[in-house]
């Protein structure tokens, strides 16, 4: 059996591709149906951001933690959110220059929410 820090780091690295994924397929307007269907409510977007960013925090947080065990708790939460939220922060601001994607303040709101509470789960469940 593999121990936990490894597999979290797993768990970290394929989401993350999973969202970076889905970004270059937005960027490109070729996002499949399946996953448009998913957002197809009032709002659904911003909900989409908040969970998904949500979930990335956490398993990136959850991932650093384990494996600096060295460093104080705050300080990885910290690292990881901010590094996180400006990394995010550009992407949505890089959207302005793709013809199929838009700059959106709600968007980044939502997003950084939702890093926000990964994060603070992530440190719930580290204690």
């Amino acid at each position: 059996m593999y121990p936990a820090c490894f597999l979290m780091k797993i768990i970290a690295i394929l989401f993350t591709l999973f969202i970076l994924g889905i970004i270059v397929l937005a960027d490109q307007n070729a996002i499949p149906p399946f996953i448009k269907a998913l957002y197809d409510f009032p709002n659904g977007d911003k909900v989409g951001h908040f969970i998904l960013y949500g979930l990335l925090n956490l398993f990136l947080t959850l991932a650093f933690l384990r494996a600096l065990p060295k460093r104080t708790s705050s300080r990885v939460v910290l690292s990881v959110g901010l590094t996180l939220a400006l990394l995010i922060t550009l992407e949505e601001f890089s959207q302005q220059y793709f013809s199929a994607r838009t700059f959106d303040l709600i968007d980044l709101t939502a997003s950084l929410l939702g890093v926000l509470i990964g994060g603070w789960v992530a440190v719930k469940i580290k204690k």
